[in-house]
């Protein structure tokens, strides 16, 4: 990677011990199915740069990092469509806007992978885009799009896996929680699969989380 080049970032991605980002039966009340997303994300939850932190304090230390780091010198963001809302197939409700509310956290231009474009969106200072692309097409648009600035990839695990396989990812933290799933979307069965490509370091934290943090070889 050259000095001033834009990455593609994955950030606080997170991921059970046995390696599943999400659980089985994903639905509007459920986006997680039946995974506990707050088992998953506690240990940012708990920092004192958790963005929906309704009250003060929160931890200081490895954690809070990483919360902070989520949007440094991003420009824009990749994600799947399951990471915005859990209905497939052709749009039925253009009304909907997606799980993220009024003031979603991405606070860029967000590109949504779907088989099934509609009419690009603003809600705050997020602007949703949906694009039927494959993953290096969806990259050349986002980084066009950041300003000079890296892309963030958001998921789901499906998503990651693409860009993956299409060996698109500079850099990635993967944040494992010590809880078991069982069943869903999977990223890996052992981090050490992407040994032959990334370095990696992981680096546990009080909090019970073990962060993995890849860059290229």
């Amino acid at each position: 990677m050259s000095a001033g080049a834009q990455l593609l970032r994955v950030q606080n991605f997170m991921l059970s011990v046995d390696g599943y980002g999400t659980g089985e039966g994903q639905s509007l009340e459920r986006p997680f199915g039946h995974a506990d997303p707050a088992v998953l994300a506690a240990w940012a939850g708990a920092t004192a740069s958790w963005p929906n932190r309704a009250e003060p304090g929160g931890t200081r230390g490895l954690d809070d990092y990483f919360t902070r780091d989520f949007a440094n010198n991003i420009g824009a963001e990749i994600m799947g469509r399951g990471k915005f809302g859990p209905q497939k197939g052709p749009w039925e409700d253009l009304e909907w806007k997606g799980w993220w509310g009024d003031t979603p956290p991405f606070r860029t231009p967000v590109f949504v992978l779907t088989h099934h474009p509609r009419p690009s969106f603003a809600l705050s200072d997020t602007t949703f885009h949906f694009i039927d692309a494959e993953p290096v097409d969806a990259l050349r648009q986002a980084k066009a799009a950041a300003d000079g600035k890296d892309v963030r990839l958001g998921g789901g695990v499906s998503t990651v896996r693409a860009f993956l396989d299409a060996d698109l990812v500079d850099a990635m933290h993967v944040a494992v929680a010590p809880v078991e799933l069982g069943r869903g979307g999977k990223l890996w069965d052992s981090p050490d699969e992407l040994l032959d490509r990334f370095h990696c370091e992981r680096i546990p934290s009080p909090s019970g989380v073990t962060h993995h943090l890849f860059w290229r070889r």
